[in-house]
């Protein structure tokens, strides 16, 4: 779990974050946010490169490194009014998933006793069987909720015969017990999966998943008003996961599984904003960014304003304010 710098590529950190070490305590004792990188994606299903997320990810942005980055409209500086640190990335051998997966297990169960919120940069959505069962595996199992932006369920039973990869990571986590299905909601989904079978399995479990028509026709704002009663009834945190591909290809054509009739970036960069402004965050990740089928970078770009946009949530939320999303940006 020793700090290798970023597995592919030049090493820096997250716009110019300090850099920690997971293997010294003391390089992130008072931290309040852990970054990590996972570069894996050896549990895609059709075109591969999520491994190159991370580096995209810390990298993309047309500002210097400079570690500070003030919100226009939140009046707080996420890199700066919170002790964001970054871990770079884990070792992660593309020939043994499962043993990845226990690696990025181990590093978040690390941070989140340490009393910091893990930040995982993806990967492939496999990672979140993994980075969740480890923030669990210290708050308790079915103490955090999860709320999951994708255009696809993983929820699979299997992912052409292996029981790991980036389509089964949801059933894994509640098989499991990590997050209770009753607690687990979904919003984005489209397309053409899953199955009958899989659909009975999830309303089984409880889970409540939104798909893009049903977003569409009652709004954003109603589904997540809708959603963050759920997510805090009964439990201590929530888990964001972030798949990219929630986002319609137009705008985030970097991914491996893009399906066409997605959110906009506006609308997911607002939703991860009222989300930490609005819950208990004990965990995010976001995954599934592809740079080699980006186009102009403008995945890797969204994928690091999300982050930047749940940082400075958090930063926000700390100070007690109350954000008003209506009052005119000089007037704040």
């Amino acid at each position: 779990m020793a700090n290798i710098g970023n597995m592919y590529g030049p090493s820096f950190t997250f716009l110019g974050v300090p850099q920690c070490d997971l293997e010294i305590p003391e390089s992130y004792a008072d931290a309040d946010v852990v970054i990590v990188g996972a570069p894996i994606d050896s549990g895609t299903s059709h075109r591969s490169g999520a491994k190159f997320g991370p580096q995209a990810i810390r990298g993309t942005d047309y500002l210097g490194h400079d570690g500070e980055r003030p919100h226009l409209s939140l009046r707080v500086d996420g890199l700066k009014d919170l002790k964001v640190v970054d871990a770079g990335d884990l070792l992660m051998s593309g020939h043994d998933l499962v043993a990845s997966l226990k690696l990025l297990e181990e590093a978040t169960e690390k941070i989140s006793r340490a009393g910091a919120i893990p930040l995982i940069l993806g990967g492939d959505h496999s990672i979140a069987s993994a980075d969740v069962a480890g923030i669990a595996n210290h708050r308790g199992n079915g103490k955090i909720s999860m709320i999951h932006f994708d255009a696809h369920a993983d929820t699979a039973d299997n992912q052409f015969g292996a029981l790991v990869g980036h389509g089964t990571p949801m059933r894994q986590l509640i098989e499991r017990g990590s997050v209770r299905g009753d607690r687990f909601l979904q919003l984005g989904l489209r397309g053409y999966w899953p199955d009958d079978i899989t659909l009975k399995w999830m309303r089984d479990q409880g889970m409540r998943s939104y798909e893009m028509t049903e977003i569409h026709n009652r709004g954003l704002d109603v589904v997540l008003d809708e959603s963050f009663a759920r997510l805090t009834d009964e439990c201590d945190g929530v888990f964001l996961s972030v798949d990219i591909d929630v986002v319609d290809p137009g705008m985030a054509p970097g991914t491996g599984t893009p399906e066409p009739g997605g959110m906009t970036s506006r609308e997911l960069l607002e939703a991860v904003r009222r989300i930490c402004l609005e819950l208990p965050v004990v965990g995010i990740d976001v995954v599934e960014v592809a740079p080699a089928f980006d186009s102009a970078e403008i995945t890797a770009m969204l994928a690091n304003r999300v982050v930047l946009e749940a940082l400075s949530a958090i930063a926000f939320k700390r100070t007690g304010q109350t954000y008003d999303r209506n009052k005119n940006v000089l007037d704040r």
